[in-house]
């Protein structure tokens, strides 16, 4: 059941990335991120209640402090960061750099939770790493575009770790806890702490202007349904009924549909050292998935 939930998750997260790099060409990384978080609690909270639990039950409050901490990282710090990704590279070389989630989670359920690693999989992580360095590093680096893409590409890698460490440490509460509560705790939490950073913002007329009906709703609003409502339940329900190593790679695959729909809808190309990149990296996700 996890691996189903697993793939699920990478099918919808893929259609809200192509949605949220249309968004992210009239919102900034923080504010868009915001709305994320403020219109998925909203569902999430609903459906809690819909389903006859509640919010606040009676849970030790080590999981609560651990849900709370796990959302700051995976969501406050790795969504924003890699929405700020997803602006500089463009979402078909951003799903290339996503490929190094996986060695992080398969590297830190080895860490934190004494999952197995092996040296296939090791190797498999080295060759995912080289394809990030085949996109990030190329001849002519120092001009702007150079920048702009090792820059993309660092902001991409922090992305993923936070985004992997921030599950991770969720894990010892996921295996006993609903995934739905599971999920409206962190998502209910990460929000206050947003507003409270909005609020302290000198930007924060514009930030809050994002509640506001725009033309940005037209693929925020689906966006946010499909990959912060949706894909997030899937994610969470995949980590909590398998190994995170396991349900990582399934999650991995949603590089190959993100791909296919920024040629399709954003008219993307690739270059040659792109696609090898590419195929490098896949081939370091199958030696993770065979070891």
């Amino acid at each position: 059941m996890g691996e189903l939930f697993a793939l699920l998750s990478a099918v919808t997260w893929s259609a809200a990335v192509i949605l949220f790099k249309r968004s992210g060409e009239t919102l900034r990384p923080f504010t868009l991120n915001f709305f994320r978080v403020a219109v998925s609690t909203v569902l999430l909270v609903a459906t809690l209640y819909l389903t006859g639990d509640r919010l606040l039950r009676a849970a030790p409050v080590s999981d609560y402090l651990i849900l709370l901490l796990s959302g700051f990282i995976a969501i406050i710090i790795s969504d924003t960061l890699f929405h700020q990704s997803l602006n500089m590279l463009g979402a078909g070389i951003a799903a290339i750099v996503e490929s190094v989630y996986s060695p992080f989670m398969v590297m830190l359920g080895y860490v934190l939770l004494a999952e197995e690693i092996t040296m296939v999989q090791s190797g498999g992580m080295l060759l995912v790493i080289a394809g990030i360095v085949m996109v990030a590093v190329r001849p002519g680096a120092m001009v702007v575009r150079g920048r702009q893409l090792a820059l993309g590409t660092l902001w991409g890698v922090l992305a993923m770790f936070t985004l992997a460490l921030g599950i991770v440490i969720a894990k010892p509460v996921l295996e006993h806890s609903s995934v739905l509560w599971a999920t409206a705790v962190r998502q209910t939490g990460c929000l206050l702490m947003m507003v409270l950073l909005a609020a302290v913002s000198p930007r924060r007329r514009l930030i809050f202007a994002v509640f506001r009906p725009s033309a940005a709703w037209k693929t925020a609003l689906p966006g946010t349904v499909l990959g912060s409502y949706l894909a997030l339940l899937c994610w969470i329900a995949g980590m909590k009924y398998t190994q995170v190593g396991v349900a990582a790679i399934l999650n991995q695959t949603s590089t190959f549909f993100i791909i296919l729909l920024a040629v399709i809808f954003l008219g993307e190309r690739f270059t040659r050292r792109q696609v090898l990149a590419f195929l490098v990296a896949m081939a370091g996700l199958a030696l993770v998935i065979s070891g």
